[in-house]
């Protein structure tokens, strides 16, 4: 169960990351990124990725702490 667990917080951790490398992305070079006309509605999405993947990773570590 323990390797289920550390999958699941290595998971939500990476998803963490790939959500503020985006946002960055966004936030450093928005004019490079061609298909998102809409860059607030981009990093929007990347905040909402972010605040659910660490309220996931969280919520395990709430209920089922090491």
């Amino acid at each position: 169960m323990d390797t289920l667990l550390d999958a699941l917080r290595a998971r939500y951790q990476s998803e963490i990351l790939m959500a503020k490398a985006n946002i960055e992305v966004y936030l450093k070079n928005p004019a490079g990124i061609g298909e998102h006309s809409d860059i607030t509605g981009a990093i929007d999405e990347q905040v909402a990725k972010l605040a659910e993947a660490d309220e996931k990773l969280s919520t395990l570590n709430t209920f089922f702490d090491e």
